[in-house]
């Protein structure tokens, strides 16, 4: 491999170091709106921007915390002292990104169904992202399981899509994180889950390797292999496991460094005690690590609930939820170390 290369897979290597995972904080303003009005906070640029520096200014973060996913919004913000955000986070030996996808749209002539946009003037934006600091990106491809569905066309459309940001991200000197999700939404079964999961991750290394992009630098964002929201039978964490890892042995490839298992709206806990069970089924080719949003911040926006008194809650209940992940990556969490929460850092 070239320097830049070279410098692209130890960058992807370190996002995946034992004990290790990423912090997704690359929600959108409509998103971040709805997550503030649970806790019954008005969504602003002041208030996003306090809480994400209450995110990242948590002491002892990077201990359980390689990377972090940026938004456009937020790789532009600076901590209350004038520290840019990406600065920040480097101070604390964590590696920002950002999310450089435009959201999903109507697939014309596939009802249900949804392509993923952005990649016009990508380019120029992974440019500016690198020159912002940022050292990967994140691109999300969303497949629905449902009567018919996912269709071919929208496997292979978002597939292509996936590969062609991936391309320009290594371009652009940025790892890419490939994160084609399929939705946890619906009555499949876990048979069917690891079907469709399979076709679309074939799909998504098939066109990945037509594009030329560097396996060694780049990570793997995926859903864990479950039964949908409202199958009647509910599946162990060890059959969730062993379901997910015999999907990626069949179709990941050794040389990627590492999977970055989404939390896709699992609650926390069960997030992480899924994530250890697949650390305890035995060594396999890449690292099993996380790139959890919803899982790791839940309980920060309840104790912080918009009060700047609270802050030190909320970073213990970050630090909190971290350390679990950051066993559960070793393969050491237990149930009964939820309930032992960290004192206020």
């Amino acid at each position: 491999m070239s320097g830049p290369l070279e410098a692209m897979a130890r960058t992807a290597r370190e996002l995946v170091a034992p004990g290790k995972g990423i912090l997704a904080a690359d929600e959108s303003a409509p998103t971040m709106a709805k997550r503030l009005a649970t806790i019954g906070v008005e969504s602003t640029e002041p208030v996003r921007r306090a809480y994400r520096e209450i995110l990242f200014a948590t002491p002892g973060l990077d201990a359980h915390i390689s990377g972090v996913i940026l938004f456009d919004e937020t790789i532009r913000q600076c901590a209350a002292d004038g520290t840019a955000f990406p600065d920040l986070l480097r101070q604390r030996s964590i590696i920002p990104g950002i999310k450089v996808d435009g959201g999903t749209r109507p697939l014309a002539g596939f009802p249900g169904e949804v392509v993923t946009e952005g990649l016009d003037g990508l380019r120029s934006r992974l440019e500016e992202y690198a020159a912002l600091g940022a050292r990967f990106a994140k691109w999300r491809a969303v497949l629905r399981i449902g009567a018919g569905l996912p269709s071919a066309t929208c496997v292979e459309a978002n597939a292509h899509a996936l590969a062609r940001y991936a391309a320009l991200a290594q371009e652009a000197g940025l790892v890419p994180v490939v994160e084609p999700e399929v939705l946890m939404d619906g009555a499949h079964s876990i048979d069917r889950c690891a079907h469709v999961t399979t076709e679309v991750l074939r799909a998504v290394y098939a066109q990945l390797a037509r594009h030329r992009v560097v396996l060694e630098a780049t990570l793997l964002k995926p859903n864990m292999v479950l039964p949908g929201l409202d199958h009647s039978d509910a599946a162990s964490d060890e059959e969730i496991a062993a379901r997910t890892i015999e999907v990626a042995r069949e179709t990941v490839p050794a040389a990627v460094p590492g999977l970055v298992f989404l939390s896709g709206g699992q609650p926390d806990d069960a997030a992480t005690s899924r994530l250890d069970a697949l650390n305890r089924h035995g060594a396999q080719p890449w690292q099993l690590s996380f790139s959890f949003g919803r899982a790791l911040q839940a309980p920060v926006l309840h104790a912080w609930a918009g009060d700047p008194r609270n802050t030190r809650a909320a970073q213990a209940a970050l630090l909190h939820r971290a350390r679990l992940n950051g066993a559960a990556r070793r393969g050491s969490y237990r149930p009964a170390m939820e309930a032992i929460s960290d004192q206020p850092v």
